[in-house]
């Protein structure tokens, strides 16, 4: 059996990294792990059960109990917990406001960076694209394929503002900025390590942003 090729995407908010990296899988006909997902879903968890997200110790406590479930085929994508299928709910504004605060606990970090690598090791797939913060660094470090995915700050605000409906561009932009701020006391997602591939989409459209990553693919894993 052949060894799964794994593709380390990382970058700052805005970047494009989830849509990116999941048009890449589906081209390949590879897997595909948005880890941001974990973080939120977690989040979602503490704030269902009334934790406070502050709380270090009551958020670890909770860690052994946390049914996390998600599909790695782009096509057909969901995040469970438990049995409530929790896609849609993760992505509110009361989640992403406590992501930050719980991505920062190193416990919360080595607890999911265990889970990740155990769903990349028992993919199906003869490829799988991971995406998150600090993939390329931390999670898959030995990637045959590592991209540092970015783009101009005023860029990834207008991207995340098209994608986030009913929110003013002003609001998008601070919490951009705030969550860039606060991941970044934890992980350097803004400059490529050594042997990573940075990919800048300023100028790109979406379509060119996944062909120049299925380019450094190609190159890196002679697929």
């Amino acid at each position: 059996m052949t060894e799964t090729i794994v593709v380390a995407v990382d970058g700052p908010a805005g970047s494009g990294k989830s849509s990116v990296s999941k048009a890449a899988a589906r081209r390949l006909g590879w897997a595909y792990l948005d880890t941001g997902a974990a973080y939120r879903a977690l989040s979602w968890y503490v704030v269902a059960r009334q934790l406070d997200p502050a709380d270090s110790a009551a958020v670890i406590d909770a860690l052994p109990d946390f049914d996390y479930r998600i599909g790695t085929d782009p096509d057909t994508y969901h995040v469970f917990v438990g049995d409530r299928d929790v896609t849609e709910a993760i992505r509110t504004p009361e989640v992403t406001a406590v992501v930050s605060a719980i991505a920062r606990v190193p416990e919360v970090r080595a607890f999911l960076t265990g889970l990740f690598r155990d769903i990349i090791r028992t993919t199906d797939r003869d490829g799988i694209v991971v995406e998150g913060r600090d993939i390329t660094t931390v999670v898959c470090p030995d990637a045959p394929v590592r991209i540092l995915l970015t783009a101009d700050e005023a860029v990834r605000m207008a991207r995340r503002s098209a994608e986030l409906t009913g929110h003013s561009a002003a609001h998008v932009g601070e919490a951009l900025r705030r969550r860039d701020a606060a991941d970044s006391r934890v992980v350097d997602f803004m400059n490529a390590a050594d042997s990573v591939t940075t990919v800048d989409s300023t100028d790109l459209d979406f379509d060119q942003t996944v062909d120049a990553v299925i380019q450094v693919v190609q190159k890196a894993a002679h697929v």
